[in-house]
């Protein structure tokens, strides 16, 4: 499965683009400055987010794109696979390829932050979230969202619509959420922990698309 380590380009480049992303889903990014994100990737030089980046802003559409590119190549492999089978046939099949390939970005052995980062970012900065994709990085959702509609028992559009609102802020709401506790060391998080809890989130945003 890809990763965000997945490319590997020079070390430093890549401390600070998980230093900002960490910074960023802990602050969002209006409480972060190149200068902090270059002493937390331990860079002598404050002006290194400049030098390998250009600037804030382009390391934040980078760092969107980065995570977008995995979890749509992810969702476009899953569906691929579903429809030469000859699904999807149910709801929850499409339910399972919106989550999981938005969970276990990070690299081995690091906190996965993907999620947060954009939680904030869109909460703030949503046109340039949608500016960084430029309709490019998120033909899986897209896909997912066409086969909902078919599988809807509400075929109203405007029911439809609402419903996709609401799928997208509780999928970023919740998945933020679980980034956050397992990033907490101070106390066991069981229920985050437990390989069910995923499952389970699954089916509730299951029961919500299946409503009449």
């Amino acid at each position: 499965m890809s990763r965000l380590s997945s490319k590997v380009p020079s070390p430093s480049v890549e401390r600070l683009k998980a230093e900002a992303q960490r910074l960023f889903a802990n602050r969002g990014i209006d409480g972060v400055t190149v200068r902090d994100i270059a002493k937390a990737a331990g860079q002598k030089n404050p002006a290194a987010v400049g030098y390998h980046f250009g600037s804030k802003e382009a390391l934040i559409r980078e760092l969107i794109v980065d995570g977008a590119k995995i979890i749509d190549a992810r969702r476009n492999e899953q569906l691929d696979a579903l429809e030469e089978s000859g699904g999807p046939t149910s709801i929850s099949q499409i339910t399972d390829i919106l989550i999981y390939p938005s969970v276990n970005l990070a690299a081995e052995g690091e906190t996965d932050t993907y999620n947060r980062f954009l939680h904030m970012l869109t909460m703030s900065h949503r046109a340039l979230f949608d500016d960084a994709l430029g309709g490019r990085w998120n033909s899986g959702y897209q896909r997912c969202l066409e086969h909902l509609r078919v599988l809807m028992p509400s075929k109203k559009r405007t029911i439809q619509n609402q419903r996709f609102i609401f799928l997208e802020s509780y999928l970023g709401g919740v998945l933020s959420a679980r980034e956050t506790r397992l990033d907490d060391k101070s106390r066991a998080h069981s229920t985050w922990n437990d390989k069910s809890t995923l499952a389970h989130f699954a089916d509730t945003v299951t029961c919500m698309l299946e409503m009449e």
